[in-house]
């Protein structure tokens, strides 16, 4: 008998992302401790998110997520993106990224504006940091960066989100 995974009979993860703007209206993206990262390499660098605990409300959520990954919560939701986005993990990751449980992620994202300073910004804050360095950058460069299996959920954020780029 085989045990072939079967991904549509796998729930989606949910979770939830913080697009942070930055005063002068550039968007923090932060690249990934866990794969292999060349300078400007597209697929390593990504906007924070994580997953959403039992019974959490998503917008307390995304402000705990920022806590842990990027050292500090200091931001303000400014905007609620009004739709669930949703990817599907590529083959090759299936049974193997997110515990092996999920096909993909069902994400609620928020854009924030961030009201410290770039000190605040502490990836090493947490005991195993799931990045390893961060810049702020322009949002229409984020689908160029992703990774390709999250190119359309950035490429969508980058368009929902343009109104707010600005200083």
């Amino acid at each position: 008998m085989s045990t072939r995974l079967e991904p549509h009979l796998l729930p989606y993860r949910r979770n939830v992302g913080a697009v942070l703007f930055s005063p002068a209206g550039l968007v923090l993206v932060c690249r990934r401790a866990d794969l292999p990262n060349a300078e400007g390499a597209p697929g390593g660098w990504q906007l924070p998110q994580g997953g959403i605990d039992e019974e959490e409300d998503p917008a307390r959520a995304v402000l705990r997520e920022l806590a842990e990954e990027i050292g500090t919560d200091r931001a303000e939701v400014i905007e609620e993106h009004p739709e669930w986005l949703s990817y599907d993990l590529p083959p090759e990751l299936l049974g193997r990224a997110l515990g092996g449980r999920y096909r993909g992620q069902t994400q609620k994202w928020f854009a924030l504006r961030f009201t410290g300073e770039d000190r605040d910004i502490r990836l090493d804050a947490d005991p195993h940091p799931e990045f390893d360095a961060w810049r702020w950058t322009r949002l229409a460069e984020l689908p160029g960066l992703a990774v390709g299996f999250k190119r359309a959920i950035y490429d969508r954020l980058a368009a929902d989100f343009a109104h707010l780029a600005r200083p």
